[in-house]
């Protein structure tokens, strides 16, 4: 997968494209509460396999943190390790604006994949977007 900052209203596009398909159709996630008042202050990225938009994400900076949002894969490529590729890269962007601390609020059905990527759960369990979410955080080395 070849993962990059979306520079153009046309990526940006893509992009959305991607986190609906994901998040609206196939989580149920309301449209207006999936694109949000944050999409304009937010670093996207998005992934493409064979120049197919697969794979998206945002970076915000939040308090000391790097807070990784909107993190999805389509459904037909998952299980290739997209998703750890693209949280990677975002920790990528996170250091390079020289923050050392990544966090994020993980669906309940996702906390194994992000502690096998070095987060830890910070939070108790709560609903976002009808779904339950904990918040995790990572130190960046």
């Amino acid at each position: 997968m070849i993962i990059k900052a979306i520079e153009t209203p046309e990526e940006k596009q893509l992009a959305y494209d991607v986190r609906t398909t994901v998040f609206v159709h196939e989580q149920n996630v309301p449209p207006e509460v999936e694109i949000d008042e944050f999409d304009e202050e937010a670093l996207h990225l998005i992934g493409y396999e064979n120049d197919m938009p697969i794979a998206a994400s945002r970076v915000r900076f939040v308090d000391q943190y790097g807070k990784l949002e909107r993190i999805c894969v389509l459904k037909n490529q998952r299980g290739k390790s997209y998703g750890a590729e693209l949280i990677r890269t975002m920790e990528d962007v996170i250091r390079k604006e020289g923050y050392e601390k990544s966090k994020l609020n993980a669906q309940t059905h996702a906390i194994d994949f992000y502690q096998r990527l070095g987060y830890d759960v910070v939070s108790g369990e709560f609903m976002d977007a009808g779904i339950p979410h904990v918040t995790m955080t990572k130190t960046l080395k």
